[in-house]
């Protein structure tokens, strides 16, 4: 355990080893304590399949948990005695008594100032999401956490909401937790919450994060009355019995049409004879368009119209879609109306959802841009054969600029000491090809609003986050100020990130210096 009693493991060890040599280094090298600015961002989107199955947005996630981590973070007696045991190959120490003595000191992040852009919120590639501002050793130290925290809980957050987009308005549940990796299905969980899930069936985060868990039983139980000799609707029975005003039954464990259903509509029934109101059926398996489809058929004959029918097993949002787009097609054909059937669904997304299926990673990344050099500040840049890869350097501002029909048009990056207003026209650089620019006149600009704000100054929370609640109407708000386009499931068009004059002439300037 380390000195807040977490493991060693989950403490300021949760780190890369070269974040503790390069540390080292500095240190021995007088630059330990020099004031450095790193940007946090992604380059790409995710892309789930070859088909053209890709985000047009990200939701911007995991900020207060990194902000808690950092505060229960330090160096202690623990963290300390495990370096000094560490070999290098000439089987030495690998970390010398003086570095570790200043960690000793100085080995936490209360020196550290951050800028980020606020959980909730939809980000785009190449926009610093946050800026970190301390002495180098320390804030180099911070970068493998602080991508751990961010770039998973960005990448859930993301699919849930591109899978809460395709649910037409439909109830969603996170189910994921049995297939997550490790703990990530608490992170994942309260990411996808963020992006917009309703429910999780996780029922500690739930709590946590102030949601309520939802969730129905497993085939196990079916299955251990019908190995007792009492059968599929003896288990519905002594569900409804434990649960009358809660009872949603799974089906599928023998046959969803020819007993399943049947059996749960005799329990509903019951119910409904003694005055309570059945929830629904679940559907694990088959062809869920068309059982659902039949499922309400059966329902609304026995006079169940307004059960919930919920749908599971390897959903995501492509799948979801194909689904309504069956029962738009088919269900007329057996006297359903699709879009009465459609307001009833409930999905509950499980593996697809808490590993992000198709693209289980994030390429966020955590680059220098600036670095304090006898009291002035130096940008930095990170040159590459990949024009794309070449970072954007210096203190910068990210600005959302919205047209006349109030839609995020594009997000601006500037250098730190640029005011944008809405009342001047606007020339965006492309921020890789110089032949690409385009002006924004100011009568097409309705607002123009600052994207990162403090969070986080010499250790200190300028104040408390947000609950969950709060983050995700954040995103709904960013998700209907996105045009149609940006939030395609397939080949979604492509949003704006430019650069303002003056950052783009100080990246060609420190291109053209580094290469002659």
């Amino acid at each position: 355990m380390n000195n807040t009693g977490k493991p060693l493991s989950e403490g300021i060890l949760f780190t890369d080893l070269y974040q503790l040599t390069m540390a080292q280094l500095y240190y021995y090298k007088g630059l330990h304590e020099k004031e450095a600015q790193f940007d946090y961002f992604f380059r790409n989107y995710p892309s789930y399949d070859s088909q053209g199955s890709k985000a047009g947005y990200c939701v911007n996630a995991g900020l207060d948990w990194l902000l808690e981590w950092m505060g229960q973070s330090r160096f202690g007696e623990k963290e300390i005695s495990y370096l000094e045991k560490q070999k290098g190959r000439n089987k030495k120490p690998l970390f010398k008594k003086e570095f570790l003595k200043w960690l000793g000191r100085k080995g936490d992040f209360s020196s550290v100032s951050l800028k980020a852009i606020p959980e909730g919120r939809v980000v785009h590639p190449n926009v610093p999401l946050l800026t970190s501002r301390g002495p180098l050793a320390i804030v180099q130290i911070l970068e493998s956490s602080l991508l751990n925290h961010l770039n998973f809980q960005t990448l859930i957050a993301t699919k849930a909401s591109r899978i809460k987009e395709a649910a037409s308005g439909g109830m969603v549940i996170d189910f994921g937790m049995r297939r997550a990796q490790g703990k990530g299905a608490i992170s994942g969980a309260r990411a996808a919450l963020i992006g917009g899930v309703d429910f999780s069936s996780n029922a500690g985060i739930s709590y946590s994060v102030g949601f309520p868990p939802k969730g129905t039983h497993a085939h196990s139980m079916v299955q251990a009355f019908m190995a007792l000799g009492a059968g599929e609707l003896a288990a519905f029975k002594a569900y409804s019995e434990v649960y009358p005003d809660d009872c949603l039954l799974l089906v599928d464990t023998i046959d969803t049409l020819g007993s399943g259903i049947p059996n749960a509509i005799k329990v509903f029934e019951r119910l409904k004879a003694k005055g309570h109101k059945p929830l629904g059926v679940r559907l694990d398996s088959g062809d869920l368009a068309y059982l659902s489809i039949q499922a309400a058929k059966m329902l609304n004959k026995a006079g169940f119209k307004d059960t919930s029918i919920v749908l599971s097993n390897k959903l995501d949002e492509v799948v979801i879609w194909q689904i309504l787009s069956q029962i738009r097609k088919e269900s007329s054909k057996y006297g359903v109306d699709a879009d009465s059937l459609i307001k009833r669904l409930v999905y509950g997304v499980g593996t697809k959802l808490i590993t992000s299926g198709g693209d289980a990673a994030l390429d966020g990344v955590y680059k220098l841009t600036a670095l304090k050099e006898g009291g002035e500040w130096k940008p930095a840049i990170k040159l590459s054969e990949t024009p794309a890869k070449i970072i954007n350097p210096g203190f910068k501002k990210v600005w959302r600029i919205y047209d006349k029909r109030d839609k995020a048009v594009a997000d601006l990056l500037s250098l730190d000491g640029e005011d944008i207003i809405k009342d001047n026209d606007l020339m965006l650089h492309h921020p890789v090809n110089p032949g690409m620019k385009r002006l924004l006149r100011k009568e097409d600009i309705s607002g123009i609003e600052p994207l990162l704000i403090d969070v986080l100054k010499e250790g200190k929370r300028v104040k408390e986050g947000p609950t969950v609640a709060d983050i995700r109407k954040a995103r709904e708000k960013d998700i209907e100020r996105l045009d149609t386009g940006i939030k395609r499931l397939l080949n979604p068009h492509i949003y704006h990130v430019s650069l303002s004059e003056k950052l783009w002439s100080l990246k060609q300037n420190l291109i053209n210096s580094q290469k002659s």
